[in-house]
């Protein structure tokens, strides 16, 4: 399956590579219902090859989740791949574009779920969620931002 996403964001886009950047700033970008926690030291030293565990909750349930930086291409992508975690694939590439005197930020991400088309509904609508709140988030770091739609193929 895959989720893409686009956000407009009224900044450099070298200056919200970096806010991107910065691990920790995920945390400002999670929804609170997930007890979402970066288990690594910081500050993190996003590079090709870093490695990032995160402890989350999903519906309640404890997960450990650790991704890999796959791809760094400064300021214009870069690629989180899991490594050990809920999904049986999680590939998120993110890229920043310089468009009307700002960023556009899309996303992607190439997934596959346990339980397969079973589990794939409710994976969907938290995914929805999650994204959603994320745009709002950006929304709020970055005023006048525009969000596009979210979008699950698959």
């Amino acid at each position: 399956m895959r989720l893409q996403t686009e956000i407009w964001l009224p900044a450099s886009q070298n200056e919200v590579f970096a806010f991107f950047a910065r691990a920790e700033n995920l945390q400002a970008l999670t929804p609170d219902w997930l007890h979402f926690r970066i288990l690594t030291g910081l500050p993190v030293d996003l590079r090709l090859g870093t490695i990032i565990d995160y402890r989350i909750r999903i519906h309640g349930v404890p997960v450990s989740w650790q991704s890999e930086i796959s791809v760094w291409n400064p300021p214009h992508s870069f690629v989180d791949e899991q490594r050990r975690g809920p999904y049986k694939r999680w590939i998120h590439t993110h890229r920043f574009a310089e468009e009307r005197g700002g960023t556009r930020v899309r996303d992607e991400v190439d997934f596959a779920v346990p339980g397969g088309f079973l589990a794939a509904p409710f994976v969907t609508r938290d995914l929805r969620r999650i994204f959603a709140h994320r745009h709002h988030s950006l929304g709020q770091l970055f005023p006048g931002g525009e969000a596009g739609d979210i979008k699950v193929l698959g």
